[in-house]
Formats: C-alpha cells, structure tokens, sequence
C-alpha cells in the first residue's frame, strides 16, 4: 500500500506551476458544469421534448462546437491563447445563465449554438496552453493532471447535481454553471500571466512555413477521423446513456450521476499513475490510440445484453479505460504533431473532431432509439469503435514509415 502511494504521489513531480493553475480552474470550473450531463433528460422532461428535436438540440450544440473549435484556434494563432481563454470562459458564464429563461424549442436550439460557439474557443487554447507550460517529456501526464481536474470536477458536478434536481429541479443549475465559469477564469487571470511571445511572432521568424500545413497533413487528418468516431461513441455516455438507465432500468439522476461518479473516480485514482508508467515506456503513441478503440468498441457492445443491471457497470468501466487512454494520447499524438507557431490551427482541428462528432453522435443516436430501440444502437456505436480501430493501425503504420 505504501508502495502504491509512493508510486501515485510520483506521478505528479515535475508539472510546471503554471499547469497546477490550468487544473485548478479546470477543477472549479467543471465541479460547477452541472447541466450538460442532464441536459438530455432536462429537455425531455422539463421542456417536454422528444428524442427527435432533442437530438437536434444537440446537433446545435456540435455545431456551436465546430464553430467556437475553429474559431478559436485561428485567434489563438493571432492573439495567444492567454486572452482567448479568458474571454471565452468569462461570456461563456453568463451565456449558461441566461438559456435557463429559454423554454422554446428553437430558442434553446439558437441559445446552444451562440453558447457553444463562445464555450470551444476555449479549447484549442487550452490545449496551446499545456504545450506553453510543460516539458516534452512530461506532456502527457501535464494533459493528465488537466483531464483529472475535469474529471473529479465532473464526478462532484453531476452527484451534486442528481441531488440539486431531485430537491429543487433543474434551474439553480444553469447559474451554478455560470458563476463557476466566472470564477474559474478570474482565478486563472490571477494566478498565470500572460505569455510574451505570439505565435504570429514565431510565424514571422520561419520563412518556408506553410499556414496551410495541417489541412495537408494526411496522418493527422486520419488521427482526426479517429478521434471523430471516439466522439461519436463516447458521446453517446451524454445523451443516449442516460436516457437508457431511467428507461430501461428505471434509476433516477442522483443514482445516474452515482454510475457517472464511478466512471470518474478511477480516472482519479488510476489515470495519473497509469500515464507516468506509459510515459517511460518507449511504445509509439498510436499503439495506445488503437487499444482505446477496443475498450470503446466493447463497452457498447457490452450493453446488447440488457438483462442484469451489473452489465451497466461492466460497461462503465470499459469506456473509463478507453478514455484513459484515449484522450490523453489523441492529445499528445496532436501536440507533437503541430509545428511551431500553428499549434492553434492544428489543435483547433483536433478539437473540431470531437466537435463534429457532437452534431452527429446525439441526434443519429436518438434517431436510431427512436425507430429501433437501443440494442440497435449499441451494435451500430460499437462499429464506430471497430472503425476506429482499423484506422488506428493504419495510422500506426504511416508513423512507423515516417509519413
């Protein structure tokens, strides 16, 4: 036991100040991001929705994300990301306010969009952000330490917000939401300074860069096809998932956000140390991709079997593995890949993946649901990950080759 602690205490020597800031806001601002894990059940059950103008609800909200994830990484090549974040947190707090005063289909639908827009310019910058402020040997595990703020941000959100629901309803939410988003951001204004140098500055010193020079990148636009079909099966743990245990297996939102806490607690306790063995490993970044894959593949196909609750769990855990993984080296593959002085443009392309992944994974989802009930959409989310996979071990072999 001694040993494990020694072991998990050393998984965090060495992280720059600057990126114990970034997780620190990130901690403050995701504890307090308790709508989105219940917005699927808040539009059906609150605003009386269906699956259908549900899932286009949150075709909106993948469409905001695309937008703000493009957006966002062409500000931060102009401008920094320092300034970015801060004015993107700081509107994006006051936006989450002001959609719980929308109650109509299409006003929640315009609401989302502008919302998402402003909220994802967050993330190329962020993600700029981890690269400014750590050392190349210890990126992973800096993009670790982000990922398990967010994360035990997110096991206290949704537990505390299954309770807030079941005593008062779904409206303290979205303030919650709001004010943690300001918060967040005047702490990280107060604790990290602004970087000096712009990466227009860095541009400007390199006379054969091509600005384009991510839109030609083949292995990287693979990686970002892979990183889509990631999205489009762990998004599902959003909006079908939740829709699936109240349904089928009849748990309330404090028993759901309970499941989503269990997924949580072991990034929390397992991730970091997890990452500081792989990152001594010398095993290419891509084998791991691929691994995460299986493990998201599988917890879908798990679920098929509807039978005994405890499937739920097992399926749970798979997806935690997979995302483990996933995340953290889709991020690293994506950090070493961007040339200096374009990491916004590179980064915003990954975080567009994911984004695009937003539009599509709720409202096909939902649709299957609706017309051919869940088991089928289980064995269609699965083959995403099968997908995946295969690309994946492309994508490993054009590394390998040096492409």
């Amino acid at each position: 036991m001694k040993k494990m602690y020694t072991n998990y205490i050393a998984s965090f020597k060495g992280l720059s100040k600057e990126i114990w800031f970034l997780a620190l806001i990130s901690l403050v601002n995701r504890a307090g991001t308790m709508v989105i894990p219940f917005l699927s059940l808040y539009l059906k059950k609150d605003m009386g929705l269906t699956e259908t103008d549900i899932g286009s609800i949150f075709a909106f909200f993948g469409i905001g994300s695309v937008i703000g994830s493009w957006l966002g990484g062409k500000l931060t090549d102009i401008f920094g990301f320092y300034k970015i974040m801060i004015v993107s947190l700081f509107l994006t707090g006051f936006c989450f306010i002001a959609l719980q005063y929308i109650h109509t289909f299409w006003g929640f639908c315009i609401g989302i969009l502008i919302t998402m827009s402003i909220a994802d310019s967050f993330r190329p910058a962020i993600f700029v952000a981890i690269k400014a402020y750590s050392k190349l040997e210890n990126q992973t595990r800096s993009v670790g330490l982000i990922r398990l703020a967010i994360n035990a941000g997110m096991g206290i959100g949704p537990t505390l917000a299954g309770l807030i629901i079941v005593m008062n309803g779904y409206g303290l939410l979205f303030w919650i939401d709001g004010v943690t988003c300001i918060t967040a951001i005047v702490l990280f204004s107060y604790l990290v300074k602004d970087s000096k140098v712009r990466p227009s500055e860095l541009r400007s010193k390199q006379e054969n860069l091509d600005k384009n020079a991510v839109y030609k990148d083949v292995s990287f636009w693979i990686h970002s096809f892979i990183c889509f079909l990631f999205g489009m099966a762990f998004f599902q743990l959003f909006t079908t998932i939740p829709l699936y245990y109240d349904q089928i297996f009849h748990l309330d939102e404090f028993k759901i956000g309970i499941i989503l806490f269990l997924n949580v607690a072991i990034i929390v306790v397992f991730e970091m140390p997890l990452l500081n063995y792989l990152e001594k490993q010398k095993i290419p970044f891509t084998k791991y991709i691929t691994m995460s894959c299986i493990f998201l593949a599988l917890s879908f196909f798990v679920l098929y079997q509807n039978f005994w609750i405890g499937i739920i769990i097992i399926s749970i855990v798979l997806m935690t593995l997979s995302e483990m993984l996933g995340f953290p080296y889709t991020n690293r593959f994506a950090l070493n890949r961007a040339k200096e002085g374009l990491e916004g443009s590179y980064m915003a392309l990954y975080a567009m993946a994911f984004s695009v992944a937003h539009i599509f994974s709720p409202k096909i989802g939902l649709e299957i649901v609706a017309k051919f009930g869940y088991q089928v959409n289980w064995l269609v989310t699965g083959m995403f990950g099968v997908i995946a996979i295969v690309l994946s071990l492309w994508l490993h072999r054009r590394i390998q080759k040096g492409l």
